[in-house]
């Protein structure tokens, strides 16, 4: 007699042989196409969060499959179980696409009652097993009918003893008892218009599955000039609960809005003019709707509970780039003018730190021009001491379109340092004048220029009476200074600016 055995914590295979259930209509495997999209913010996805099993995975794919299947002409059943167990049912569609209305699905029943040691034993209480357990190193094998499975199991012998087990070592079963599955299952009853062998489409969204991006930017800086490599690698997880082999793979960046009332995810990354930014080997881009479609023109495996790296995009050299320096004392980088700032020791004095970034422009006359999808971007720059790369900072950026300026925070300088301060206010009746000191100082040993930041908070009506240096109007709210400095040099900024409302 064959029989199935399997020990309390799932870790005997199945046993070879086992007789599973009889399917209505033969499926066989022939292609697969999957599209993944992600619901997760950029940058905020580690591969080692996602190591437990079961983990809230922030994505989706939508997965193709083109299978021969037998039509019968009339009604018939189709057992369906090449699908993950994170599908969502609701979101099946079946054709087939060579002969279309060659068949027509009727109904459709998921069925996920998926085999387990549980739902084994509950399926043969009443029935005859065979129970291995180890005692005192000494092996016995105890047979008889399962009485019972809460707690351990309960076992009648021949001879109408009664054993109780709370451990034992497996459990043999004759056979796979109707009912149960081993995987995931779509039943449909279809209603077939011809006799013999036909291609059918299945297409559904199944959960468990999303991807981001990795960027990796090499640094150097010769004479004051800029330069920068660039290189990109998609990281795509897989827990659908399925593992795809030999598959077509697409990638959608974006922000796909989806009909979520309960649990609405906005920020998607769904990654046509087309153009291909990589050798045969990489994803070609081209443009879908309102976003931005990225195609592996070769076929890849996808090993369930996996995360697979593959380049985005073959390395991009000597791109322009430009280094700058920012103080900004006031560290207000988004305000809003709700009300007048009437207090007169607001912002009155700060000593933050001055940031370093490192930006380009991404366009074919900089050396890239392509869209980047939203990720987490590691800047690293050579010590020519020894050719070896040292991680100098990292930033996230966010979905960026050809010709768009990309920045990105490294850190702060070490040596070069500014403080700010109020030295006078003047505060009257809807109005407010304001005076600040700005100190820069340089302990380089080289030549640097630094952008001063001033964003103008208290309200929105405002005027520079005097400054002691040029400046340039950013925007409705912000003024900057540009200052250069000489090694071991000391820059002091003052401006007068006036506040009035009604």
């Amino acid at each position: 007699m064959k029989i199935f055995s399997i020990n309390p914590t799932l870790k005997s295979a199945l046993t070879t042989g086992v007789a599973l259930m009889t399917m209505a209509a033969q499926v066989n495997a022939d292609d697969t196409a999957i599209t993944v999209y992600s619901t997760a913010n950029a940058g905020s996805i580690s591969p080692q969060q996602f190591q437990r099993q079961g983990a809230n995975v922030p994505g989706y794919a939508m997965v193709k499959q083109d299978r021969m299947i037998s039509i019968k002409k009339g009604q018939f059943e189709l057992k369906f179980d090449d699908v993950t167990s994170q599908i969502d049912p609701t979101t099946v569609s079946f054709s087939t696409p060579n002969h279309p209305g060659s068949a027509f699905v009727l109904d459709q029943n998921y069925q996920f009652d998926i085999v387990s040691t549980q739902k084994l034993l509950e399926k043969y209480t009443g029935q005859e097993v065979v129970v291995e357990q180890t005692s005192g190193g000494t092996n016995k094998t105890i047979r008889g009918k399962l009485l019972g499975t809460n707690g351990g199991i309960i076992v009648q012998e021949a001879n109408g003893s009664v054993i109780t087990l709370s451990r034992y070592d497996s459990v043999a079963f004759p056979s796979l008892p109707g009912g149960l599955l081993t995987k995931p299952t779509l039943l449909w009853l279809l209603n077939g218009k011809k006799v013999g062998d036909e291609l059918a489409r299945v297409t559904y969204q199944t959960k468990g599955m999303t991807w981001w991006a990795d960027y990796n930017l090499t640094l150097s800086e010769d004479n004051g000039e800029c330069r920068m490599d660039l290189s990109s690698w998609v990281s795509l997880l897989n827990q659908a609960g399925s593992s795809f082999e030999n598959t077509k793979l697409k990638l959608i960046a974006g922000n796909v809005h989806r009909a979520q009332p309960q649990y609405p995810r906005r920020n998607e990354m769904v990654m046509a003019k087309t153009m291909s930014i990589a050798e045969d080997s990489g994803f070609q881009e081209k443009s879908l709707f309102e976003y931005h479609l990225y195609t592996l023109p070769r076929r890849v495996d996808l090993p369930n509970n996996s995360t697979k790296q593959i380049e985005l995009f073959p390395a991009a050299n000597n791109i322009e780039c430009s280094k700058d320096l920012v103080f900004n004392g006031s560290q207000i980088t988004n305000h809003h003018y709700y009300n007048p700032i009437a207090d007169r020791n607001y912002m009155r004095s700060a000593k933050p730190k001055v940031k370093a970034f490192v930006s380009f422009e991404n366009s074919k006359k900089k050396g890239l021009g392509m869209p980047l999808p939203a990720g987490r971007i590691r800047v690293s720059q050579l010590d020519s001491a020894d050719n070896s790369l040292e991680f100098i900072g990292e930033d996230i950026i966010d979905h960026t379109p050809r010709n768009e300026r990309v920045t990105i925070e490294l850190g702060n300088s070490f040596d070069v340092v500014g403080e700010r301060k109020q030295t006078n206010i003047i505060v009257g009746k809807n109005e407010i004048t304001e005076t600040f000191e700005i100190k820069i100082r340089n302990q380089k040993e080289t030549n640097t220029k630094v952008k001063v930041i001033e964003p103008l908070y208290r309200w929105s009506n405002w005027k520079i009476q005097k400054a002691s240096d040029k400046y340039t109007k950013q925007n409705s709210s912000t003024i900057e200074f540009d200052v250069n400095l000489k090694p071991e040099q000391e820059k002091v900024i003052t401006y007068t600016v006036h506040y009035w409302w009604k």
